[in-house]
């Protein structure tokens, strides 16, 4: 007799690079979340260019998806992690110029706190280019107030 799976959770991912060609990276990255095993891409937003916050380095490339999975959120991190890695991720310093970064930002209703996983994903509030693409496809996650508080960073909706 078959395991039955878990129940599908739906998740955002937010994906940025800024090192390489970052364009072509997050389009992939897309790609390649949606061929997770388990896991079905819903809703990919516009492509933004944003300045670095909190960081140095050249302008990042952001986008966020929505995803219905059937991986609990510490096998998703590791997908995830997994993806960065493929990509030649590296953490030298705290928000360091990156090839690619995913980042759960909401998974279904949960709220985790451990060493290695928070979702809500900790500072999401407190960046535009988290915030407005996950207001593009999810525009119930996000407030007016939430948007205006960070109005301030610049970010350029892609073509």
């Amino acid at each position: 007799m078959s395991q039955a799976l878990p129940a599908e959770v739906q998740t955002y991912v937010a994906l940025g690079a800024n090192l390489g060609d970052a364009r072509a990276t997050v389009l992939q990255a897309i790609n390649d979340l949606s061929r997770l095993p388990n896991t079905r891409l819903i809703k990919a937003s516009s492509l933004y260019r944003t300045a670095p916050f909190e960081a140095s380095g050249p302008d990042f490339i952001n986008a966020v998806v929505a995803l219905m999975t059937r991986l609990d959120a510490g096998e998703l991190l590791l997908q995830l992690q997994h993806l960065e890695n493929r990509k030649g991720r590296e953490r030298p310093f705290k928000n360091a110029p990156r090839t690619l970064d995913l980042d759960i930002l909401l998974y279904g209703n949960s709220t985790i706190n451990t060493v290695t996983l928070q979702i809500p994903h900790p500072r999401m509030w407190e960046r535009a280019f988290v915030l407005v693409p996950l207001a593009e496809i999810a525009p119930k996650c996000v407030t007016a107030e939430q948007l205006d508080a960070v109005q301030v960073q610049r970010v350029h909706r892609l073509e």
